[in-house]
Formats: C-alpha cells, structure tokens, sequence
C-alpha cells in the first residue's frame, strides 16, 4: 500500500504522526511525506522518505508579525472566544489554496491508497476527494480548533470545485478518520468523536546522557521539575523566561532541568544554582526522572507529561494552548494560569508548583490519565485498521475497471 503523508510546514505538528507512520512502514507499507523545507529535517531524522515543495513558512515569524515591540504574542492575543475559535481555518486555507496545485500534481504522480495528514492540513482533504482515497487525520491533542476550521473554510473551497474537476463538491469534506490520542478523560466532553490511538511521545533521537541513566527517579530526596517551553524563548525573549526560572528555583528543596538551546540562554543570563539549562532534548528521555512538569500549553509537550503520569503546570501562550490547559485542569491533573499579569507574579507560578507538587491528588489524577492513555489501541493495531480501509476502498474502484 502507498501512503501519502501530507504535513502542514510545523515540525510540532509533524512528530504525534510519527510512531502511526512507523507502523505502517513496519508493516511493508511504502510511506512517503510531502511537505516544506520547514518539516523536511524532522521526516529526515525519522527515517522517512519525503518530497520537499515550496518556500519555508517559518511560523515564528508569521506569529510575530504585527506586534508591538517588546510584546509578547499573549498580551496582543489573549485566549480566544469560542465562537472565533474556527477563524483560524483562514491561515490554514490561504496555505493551502497556495500549494494545492502543486501538490495535487504531486500525489497524481504517487498514486496513494491512503493519505495520513494533520487535522490543519487542507490539500489532503481535497486530493483525497479527488482521487477517490481515504484521508486520515491525526490530532496531535486536545482540540477545539480543527472541526470549527473546517466548516469556516467550506464556502471558499466550494468556489474551487469545478477549477478541481469536483463540480457540486458542498466545501471541505471530512477525513474518513480522525484519529485521536488524547485518553477519554482528557477529550472535550461535546468534541467531536475521533478514533483512539494511544500516543507514543516522540519528538526526535538523542544520545542518552550519562545523568539520565544513573538517576534513582523520583523519590530520591530531591523535586525535579522539568521546563520545556517550545517557541516561547523566540516569541518573547529573555525576560519572560528568566523571571519564571527564578521563581520556580525559588522554592525550598526544587531542582529544575530546563530544555533551552542558544541564543536563548545567553540572553536568559545567569540562572540560580537549582536550575540546569539543558541543550535541546527529546523529553521522553528524561521525564521519568521528573516529578511535575511546567510548558506553555505546546501538545507534545503536554501530551508527553501525561503519558509520564507528571501533573503539571500549564502557562498558555497561544490559541490551542488555552483548551489543552482548561482539560488538564478539569481532570485535575494540572493547574493553568492564561494572563500575562499571573504568570509573571512569582508568587503565583510558584506558590502554584508547590501545589502540584505537595498534594497528592494532583499526581493520582495525572497518574490516572497516563493508565487510560496506555490502554488505547497501539499504532500498530490502528495501523492495520487503516490498511483494512484502503483495501475496502480500493476493490470497488478496482473491480469497474
């Protein structure tokens, strides 16, 4: 079976497709990635073939366009109203409408039975339609985004239908699946359903460090905490980092590793004894040596802290960070503070972390979120489910021939 990947140009949207897309390589299946130059290190690194198209799309600079100096992304966009949530299908169209030629080119030449494509990526969706071919999208967590978005940007595509040889087609159609890894406890209660696969944190390979192999784990006379921040240090500096890592190092007994590569930790400046800036490291290969865990609201992020059993504190910077953090704090196994005048008071963010970390309730409920999120279907089994789709797919098409 050919299996077209089709990614949106943002490696953190890329990686959750990652162990489905080694299951169906393992499984013999011929699995190729199209996408921009923004994604092709991370299909590299993975071991997958890709085609690379276009221009990068470099969303750091898409984010910051328009801001104010010295203001951060947060305090010109805070949380978003529900009802505009589906808004932000207009950025995701523009991108796709802009590539859609090519890419449809491209996937003619493949000749795909399947397509496995992120819940933003709109090409898929239309090729797939077009080619008669199932489209999978695979959620990367939380989402209250992707299901508003696509019914935003119906009217536009009905406008291209006759220009794609798809004459009446209503608007965007639907993914034949939607897969979803976040455990039941964790999905939006009125979400829309979407099929379960357990998440297996990925995000790239490293050489373990000698310090991971040796540590005791939690337990060991010490609190770790792990701080993982993803493209907040380029979003808003130094400043908002260093004056977090110096109230989170404020607490008595608290030893903190945080992931911050250069230029970023040189422009944080001296950090407290407690506090170790690690280079960039994928985390699943140290949390387990962690007792909680504080990100901006980031889903591979999040999603590898649950998958630890880590609470955790959630500081959301941007649109889908908000809905991640309001479930974490649902099932109680986080707390989230989303203004900017809260999550630079100290006292806040540390009196918070002291929570999580001294009552139980947080680190059993957390604990309870990784058991469901351990009991889900393997991308292995989701895998051969899915081959199972092409082949009902593929033998009517094959038979009237």
């Amino acid at each position: 079976m050919r299996v077209l990947v089709i990614a949106t140009p943002v490696p953190t949207h890329f990686l959750p497709l990652v162990p489905l897309l080694w299951a169906l390589r393992s499984a013999g299946h011929e699995v190729t990635v199209l996408g921009q130059p923004d994604v092709l290190g991370a299909v590299r690194a993975c071991g997958l073939t890709c085609v690379g198209v276009g221009e990068p799309f470099d969303v750091n600079s898409m984010l910051l366009k328009g801001l104010p100096e010295e203001q951060r992304p947060l305090q010109a966009r805070p949380r978003p109203a529900p009802e505009v949530l589906g808004g932000y299908g207009r950025l995701w169209w523009a991108h796709a409408a802009a590539l859609l030629d090519r890419y449809t080119g491209l996937a003619e030449e493949y000749g795909p039975e399947l397509i496995v494509a992120d819940p933003l990526e709109y090409c898929s969706l239309i090729i797939g339609a077009r080619l008669g071919v199932p489209v999978v999208h695979h959620r990367w967590t939380v989402d209250a985004i992707s299901g508003p978005a696509r019914r935003f940007v119906s009217p536009d595509v009905r406008e291209l239908g006759e220009r794609l040889g798809l004459p009446g087609l209503p608007g965007l159609p639907d993914p034949a699946v939607l897969l979803d890894p976040c455990p039941p406890a964790l999905r939006i209660p009125d979400g829309e359903a979407g099929v379960p696969i357990r998440y297996l944190p990925y995000s790239g390979g490293a050489e373990t460090p000698a310090w991971v192999r040796s540590d005791p784990g939690p337990g060991a006379g010490r609190r770790r905490v792990a701080v993982s921040l993803g493209n907040t240090p380029a979003l808003h500096g130094g400043r908002f980092v260093r004056d977090l890592l110096h109230a989170l190092a404020a607490r008595p007994g608290t030893e903190i590793l945080v992931t911050l590569p250069e230029p970023y930790r040189s422009a944080v400046g001296r950090l407290p004894h407690n506090v170790t800036a690690l280079d960039p490291l994928p985390l699943q290969m140290f949390l387990a040596t962690c007792d909680a865990m504080v990100h901006h609201g980031g889903a591979g992020t999040a999603m590898t802290a649950t998958a630890f059993g880590l609470p955790q504190l959630v500081l959301p910077q941007l649109a889908d960070h908000f809905p991640l953090a309001d479930r974490l704090v649902a099932t109680g196994a986080g707390l989230s503070f989303e203004t900017p005048a809260e999550q630079d008071d100290p006292r806040v963010v540390g009196e918070a972390l002291d929570e999580l970390l001294s009552d139980p309730r947080h680190t059993a409920s957390a604990r309870r979120l990784a058991a469901e999120m351990a009991a889900m279907p393997s991308p292995a089994a989701v895998a051969a489910d899915l081959e199972r789709l092409a082949g009902a797919t593929r033998q009517p098409r094959e038979a009237s021939v």
